[in-house]
């Protein structure tokens, strides 16, 4: 079998953006033949009053070489082409709370804040990643959709994936175990952590108020694996990094109170702190095969520097944070 080659993302170098539309065909069409102000030359050349030129820019309708340019100040130079479009640009809806780290025709991968839902419930009219997402794709191709693949609790940061199609979905959701190479979070925990990493077992279920426990016996209840890792210990807080091994409903908050150290902010699951005014969870890292093509995808969002600000001065294990 051909070893398949990683592509690493590095969020902050790479955001996929919006995909542009091509042009429209130009009402008008000018040479510049001399140095001048974009503002000047559109007064000079258009028969229209100041306000009437200065709306076309704003609504990007005024290209230079092909691409939109909406400054007054703009200097052209000779042998550029300024162009007028009849249609005006399509105003992007811009993302709250979250970030397109990569897109192509098969799935859609994102980072989302701490305080966005993923999905909404039927009764919930709150914004959503899904929500955001859906219009996105819907501003190429009405007809476009996006489909569950995952999900975030609302106060855990980090990335998730949707997929494209249903056919996407369906394979991803069938062969996540297959797919899926590595994923990955942080968590900032109450308590000084003293083992260095360890593996954490239990049957999940969840009560008729919907809070997930770890029930005392085995069988009863869905199989979840946890794996950890230190990666700095303080005296009131610890950082560790946190692979699923299966991905539960609160996996990761269930199980960290149940080895005394629940996540910091997480009063739901224990914790009886809010140092960093929020959940202390994010999703960091994932990396997967991808569904169609079969290329190695990696996305690392990174630790959040707010998660390091409780272990300021206090700590009492070398700091083992990953580089990305």
């Amino acid at each position: 079998m051909k070893s398949k080659k990683q592509q690493s993302h590095n969020p902050a170098k790479k955001s996929a953006s919006p995909a542009k539309s091509t042009p429209a065909t130009p009402n008008k069409s000018f040479a510049v033949t001399e140095a001048s102000e974009l503002l000047a030359f559109l007064l000079a050349h258009l028969n229209q009053g100041r306000n009437s030129v200065k709306s076309l820019l704003a609504h990007g309708q005024v290209y230079v070489n092909d691409k939109v340019e909406t400054k007054y100040n703009y200097p052209l130079q000779p042998g550029q082409t300024v162009a007028i479009r009849k249609e005006r640009e399509k105003e992007q809806l811009p993302l709250v709370g979250l970030k397109i780290l990569h897109e192509d025709d098969d799935v859609i991968v994102a980072s989302k804040e701490a305080g966005l839902l993923t999905i909404a419930s039927d009764k919930e009219t709150d914004l959503t990643a899904y929500r955001q997402l859906m219009a996105h794709v819907r501003e190429a191709d009405p007809k476009n959709r996006i489909f569950i693949v995952h999900r975030l609790d609302r106060d855990t940061s980090g990335v998730l994936m949707f997929a494209k199609s249903e056919a996407v979905q369906q394979k991803l959701q069938e062969q996540w175990q297959t797919i899926v190479k590595e994923r990955s979070y942080v968590a900032l925990v109450e308590g000084t952590v003293k083992r260095t990493e360890g593996t954490i077992t239990s049957w999940l279920k969840e009560t008729k108020t919907l809070k997930m426990y770890s029930s005392s016996y085995p069988n009863d209840g869905q199989h979840a694996v946890t794996h950890y890792k230190l990666l700095q210990a303080g005296k009131a807080f610890s950082l560790v990094e946190v692979h699923l091994e299966t991905g539960r409903k609160n996996q990761i908050r269930v199980h960290m109170q149940d080895i005394g150290h629940p996540i910091a902010g997480d009063k739901k699951y224990g914790s009886s702190t809010k140092p960093i005014g929020r959940l202390g969870l994010h999703a960091r890292i994932l990396s997967f095969e991808h569904p169609v093509t079969g290329e190695l995808l990696k996305f690392d969002t990174g630790i959040p520097k707010l998660f390091y600000n409780p272990l300021k001065n206090e700590s009492t294990t070398p700091d083992r944070r990953s580089k990305g």
